[in-house]
C-alpha cells in the first residue's frame, strides 16, 4: 500500500460503536482522540445515522442554488447556535476551506490585505490558511506563502495590539491551540484581539474548528472571555464524521463577501448529519457533560501522573499532557499495548480528544493506560 500523503497505522479499522473502534482482527480500541475530534457523539450514533439514511432515500445531491429542507434546517440550527449577531452561515467541506473563506470575506469587506496570526497556530493546508499556520514543516514545500502576514507571540497582548493596524483585514486565532500543543489563550488575549480589531475596523476570526461544539465544556470556547467575534469557523465534529465546514459571519462581512462558492458545500446528506449532530449536542446538554468528564479526567491525570509529566492543560475534553520524551512513541504504545487511541500535539504533548459522550469510567481507563505506558 502506498504511503503517499498519509503514513498508515498498523491496524485496519473495520467498525465503530460509540466510543470504541474495532480492527479487522477483532481487537477493540477505546477512541480517546485518534480521530481528531471528528465524532463528538461517538461512532454510529442513532440520530445521525437515521438522518443520513432518510436523506439518502430522498436525494443525495443538488447544488446550493436549489432549496433543500435539510440544508435550510442546518442553516437555521447553526444560526441559532452561533454567537449573537454571527448568524450568517456559509457551508463548505472542511476546516481549511472554512478558514480560507474567512480570509477572503475579510479582504473583500475591509479592502485590506494584511493578516495577523499567532506563533504556534495551525489553520489548515490550503495556501491561504497555510499562510497563517506557523510551523515550517507544514509550509516549507509550498513557499512562498501570502506575504502580508504578521505572526505575534501567542498570549502576548501587547504585541498583538501593536500588530493590528489600519491595513489589517483580519486577526485569526484559536482560543486553544490544538496542533500547537493544547495552549489555552488567556481571556485578556482574546479581549485584546476584540478591542484592537474594533478600533481598526478589522475582522476578528476565531478558529473553533477543534475547540467548538462543546469540546471545551461550552458550545464555543471563546465564550469564556465574554467577547463576540466577527467570524467563527467550524468543522471536524460538525457532522459527526462526515466532511463539512462552516464559516459563521456578522452581517457586515456577509454583505460584501465577493463571489466565493463551493460546489459540494451544504451537500444534503452531510447537512442532514450536521443538523442532527448540532441538535443532539444541544438537546442532550453534551457541552456540560464534556465539562464534567473533562474535569474528572484532568483530576485523575494530576493525581495518577503527578511529577511523571511536565504539564497537564486544556479545557473540557481537549486535554494535553506534556511529557519529557517522545509523544509519538507514547501514542504508539498506547495503541499497541493498551488499546487506547490518542494523538500527538507536537513532539512532547499527548493529546486526548475523545468523543464527548465518554464517561468517567472511560477517563479512568485512559489515565491508567497512559500511566502504564509512562511507567
Amino acid at each position: 500500500m502506498s504511503g503517499f500523503i498519509y503514513d498508515h497505522k498498523p491496524m485496519e479499522i473495520a467498525s465503530g460503536d460509540g466510543v470504541y473502534l474495532t480492527d479487522s482482527e477483532g481487537t477493540e480500541y477505546l477512541d480517546f482522540g485518534g480521530n481528531y475530534a471528528c465524532v463528538p457523539l461517538g461512532h454510529g450514533h442513532d440520530a445521525v445515522q437515521s438522518a443520513i439514511q432518510d436523506q439518502l432515500a430522498d436525494v443525495t445531491f443538488v447544488q446550493a442554488v436549489y432549496p433543500v429542507d435539510t440544508r435550510r434546517q442546518l442553516h437555521e440550527t447553526l444560526a441559532e447556535a452561533a454567537p449573537d449577531g454571527v448568524d450568517n452561515v456559509w457551508l463548505c467541506n472542511s476546516g481549511t476551506e472554512a478558514n480560507e473563506a474567512a480570509l477572503k470575506f475579510a479582504r473583500s469587506a475591509t479592502g485590506n490585505t494584511k493578516f495577523v496570526a499567532t506563533t504556534g497556530a495551525f489553520h489548515g493546508r490550503t495556501m491561504g490558511s497555510l499562510s497563517l499556520t506557523w510551523k515550517d514543516k507544514y509550509r516549507s514545500h509550498y513557499e512562498p506563502m501570502l506575504d502580508d502576514v504578521e505572526f505575534v507571540p501567542y498570549n502576548d497582548s501587547e504585541a498583538l495590539a501593536d500588530a493590528v493596524d489600519d491595513d489589517t483585514a483580519a486577526v485569526m486565532m484559536e482560543p486553544i491551540q490544538g496542533a500547537g500543543g493544547i495552549n489555552p489563550a488567556t481571556e485578556e488575549f482574546l479581549q485584546t484581539a476584540r478591542k484592537a480589531t474594533e478600533e481598526t475596523g478589522s475582522a476578528l476570526v476565531f478558529d473553533e474548528i477543534q475547540t467548538g461544539l462543546g469540546r471545551t465544556g461550552r458550545l464555543w470556547d471563546h465564550e469564556r472571555a465574554d467577547v463576540v467575534p466577527d467570524m467563527v469557523t467550524s468543522a471536524k465534529g460538525l457532522a459527526n464524521g462526515l466532511p463539512i465546514g462552516a464559516t459563521l459571519c456578522q452581517d457586515w462581512l456577509a454583505e460584501d463577501y465577493g463571489s466565493h462558492a463551493s460546489t459540494f458545500g451544504g451537500n444534503p446528506v452531510v447537512a442532514a448529519a450536521a443538523e442532527a449532530t448540532v441538535s443532539t449536542l444541544q438537546a442532550d446538554e453534551i457541552p456540560s457533560h464534556a465539562a464534567d468528564v473533562g474535569q474528572t479526567l484532568r483530576h485523575l491525570l494530576e493525581r495518577e501522573l503527578g511529577d511523571a509529566v511536565q504539564d497537564i492543560r486544556g479545557e473540557g475534553l481537549m486535554v494535553g499532557i506534556e511529557i519529557e520524551g517522545s509523544a509519538a512513541d507514547v501514542v504508539a504504545d498506547l495503541a499497541h499495548e493498551e488499546q487506547v487511541l490518542a494523538l500527538t500535539a507536537g513532539k512532547h504533548v499527548v493529546r486526548f480528544l475523545p468523543p464527548l459522550v465518554v464517561t468517567e469510567r472511560h477517563a479512568e481507563r485512559a489515565v491508567t493506560a497512559l500511566s502504564n505506558v509512562l511507567d
